[in-house]
């Protein structure tokens, strides 16, 4: 009785701005990774690799990166479980995370070669995830133990805008770099995430309230790196089928994403790939809004496994939609059928997931699902290579086989959720 009594009224103080405040910091880390992985690096890898093998070198700068953030964020989310700061256990990683970001950033248009953009993608990524790992930790701090699905929802509706809005600002700029506009449009396109990602920290650092630090004393760096991907399945029984349902789902979703561009341009036929991919993510992300807030409402009432489930089969209708798409106004159109799958799907699986962490330990936990995320895009980027394959041999081949591994991860993964228990 009196940890309901408590509950309640953790929940009575826990305003609306609040959810907002606490998962605001996830708008800039998306629109970050959204512009750079959709319109900056696709264009910019253009000045540098030969047009044939752009799938291939982009993948395998993709793929680097996502490895690092394998290891990066499970271990930092896991440093924080246990800090000792006086100013909360998340705030100090992801203000040391985030400056770093802000100072690698420009590396991107200072490159003159494949291999410095290469590496600065790279530090990108592991001082990008060094901020997040802590960060994933805030909802289940913070929120009320029955309105994460809510916090959830609210945290997917803040990234999928985030991640939209920069990409359509961004990507008309990129399309005059391409056209041969001229640097300054490149490095326009940069400023953009930086502005909003350094905005969105300050926000984070001010208004977000954190107790002091546990004070658990930090293990040392091998017992930390060991214990980071260690799961006691006998405790939490459904962790791993999660994590690989979370695999499948979100491969389909990063190679769709991945070459969507390409795919714009080479199966479509449109001369300005920069705005078109940029239009197809709106179409996308004003289904995933109109999806994502209700989803994370009624996964509080009716569980999460239903809604997730159902998003997933979904999804895989899109990809056949997609696949049947040969002009502009089809393949939005598709789109819409993908952004109600990604709405429901994030918000829904970002609550299972924290339902399913362990207790001191949530943003380990929910680092590892997050390198379940990053395993998934690590394999989509091996997707590249096949793409270029099998379009040597017969045009747009490739980016039908890309499809149909699209359609297969989005039924697996589906259909592996439900063997997830969970009491939620």
């Amino acid at each position: 009785m009196a940890t309901d009594t408590g509950t309640k009224a953790q929940a009575r103080e826990f305003h609306p701005i609040d959810y907002v405040k606490i998962t605001i910091f996830g708008f800039g880390l998306s629109g970050l990774w959204s512009s750079l992985h959709t319109v900056i690096l696709p264009l910019r890898l253009l000045d540098f690799v030969p047009e044939v093998l752009k799938n291939t070198y982009l993948d395998l700068l993709v793929l680097a990166g996502v490895l690092l953030a394998m290891v990066v964020q499970p271990i930092a989310g896991a440093i924080s479980d246990r800090s000792s700061a006086s100013w909360g256990r998340r705030r100090p990683y992801i203000l040391l995370g985030a400056m770093l970001t802000l100072l690698f950033l420009p590396g991107i248009g200072l490159s003159g070669s494949y291999l410095a953009v290469f590496v600065t993608y790279c530090l990108l990524q592991v001082s990008a995830n060094t901020a997040q790992g802590p960060f994933q930790g805030f909802i289940p701090d913070l929120a009320p133990a029955g309105k994460r699905g809510l916090a959830s929802g609210v945290r997917s509706l803040l990234n999928i805008i985030g991640g939209i809005a920069l990409v359509r600002l961004i990507a008309p700029l990129m399309d005059r770099y391409f056209a041969g506009g001229g640097s300054a449009w490149l490095w326009l396109a940069l400023a953009i995430p930086a502005i909003v990602l350094l905005a969105v920290l300050v926000t984070t650092m001010l208004t977000v309230k954190e107790q002091p630090g546990s004070g658990r004393r930090q293990l040392p760096f091998l017992s930390t790196l060991y214990r980071s991907f260690r799961v006691d399945v006998r405790a939490s029984p459904g962790f791993l089928s999660f994590l690989v349902s979370c695999f499948l789902i979100f491969a389909a979703w990063g190679t769709l994403m991945a070459h969507a561009l390409y795919y714009l341009m080479d199966v479509v036929g449109i001369g300005r790939p920069g705005e078109a991919v940029g239009d197809f993510l709106i179409v996308i992300g004003g289904c995933m809004l109109a999806a994502v807030y209700p989803a994370g409402r009624l996964s509080d009432r009716v569980g999460r496994k239903p809604i997730a489930i159902s998003s997933g089969l979904f999804g895989a209708l899109g990809i056949v939609a997609l696949f049947f798409s040969q002009s502009y106004v089809p393949v939005m159109l598709s789109g819409s059928l993908l952004g109600i799958c990604g709405g429901a799907w994030m918000s829904s699986q970002w609550a299972l997931a924290i339902d399913l962490t362990g207790r001191g330990e949530e943003a380990r936990f929910l680092g590892l699902v997050n390198v379940s995320v990053a395993g998934a895009g690590a394999l989509s980027r091996l997707v590249g290579p096949l793409i270029d394959f099998f379009n040597q041999l017969t045009p747009r081949l490739g980016y039908e086989i890309m499809l149909l591994i699209c359609f297969v991860c989005l039924v697996a993964g589906s259909l592996l959720l439900a063997r997830v228990r969970t009491t939620a």
